[in-house]
């Protein structure tokens, strides 16, 4: 977890803390933390690019899961992995068929279908590494997103027939993001409309 910015809040001062403890100061705190095997991690604010791919994000896919049996959620969504005890706030996740909610709290969930990332420079690294592995414990999960803030560039996971995790990478503008399990894709120029770059789109 070091590429998590570790900035406890003031009632966050012992060094392990139950799961208990944990979302009982979560639902108190105004930082969103994630908690991983009884430690606890202030998560970092968002820039405009992120801000931007998020609303483009949600907009493009939102609407055309409409009339389907699946609910996409933002960052105020608390997930939940059991199997290794994370509790983070993806900035876009996807649940289909039915929902449902961890068995320590009502308002986080488990079991997503989808989950995509946007990254920034001080997440990048924990996204790409120990976060998809602890992704991977997530026995419903298929497929994991991650999007670029700085530069045109998406790296796609999704499970094969075969249950291995293959890569779609995309990093030209005119390039089409298939969610595979959704049976649908969205256009990088509708990802990334509106954001700016030091060079120009």
């Amino acid at each position: 977890m070091d590429e998590i910015v570790n900035e406890p809040a003031v009632a966050y001062q012992k060094r392990h803390y139950t799961i208990e403890e944990y979302l009982e100061m979560e639902k108190a705190s105004t930082v969103k933390h994630e908690y991983f095997q009884g430690e606890v991690f202030a998560m970092s604010g968002a820039s405009a690019n992120h801000n931007w791919i998020f609303t483009n994000i949600f907009l493009a896919v939102g609407s055309k899961l409409k009339g389907k049996s699946c609910y996409i959620f933002g960052s105020d969504m608390r997930m939940n992995i059991p199997e290794n005890t994370l509790f983070t706030y993806p900035d876009i996740s996807i649940y289909c068929n039915n929902y449902l909610h961890s068995e320590f709290d009502e308002d986080t969930a488990i079991l997503p279908t989808v989950i995509i990332e946007i990254l920034s420079p001080s997440t990048k690294n924990y996204d790409k590494g120990k976060k998809f592995n602890l992704y991977k414990d997530i026995p419903s999960l298929k497929e994991y997103i991650m999007i670029d803030s700085e530069s045109v560039f998406v790296e796609a996971y999704y499970i094969n027939d075969e249950q291995n995790w293959v890569l779609n990478k995309h990093e030209e503008i005119y390039d089409i993001l298939n969610l595979v399990s959704m049976g649908f894709g969205v256009a990088l120029t509708d990802i990334y409309n509106h954001v700016s770059f030091n060079a120009a789109v």
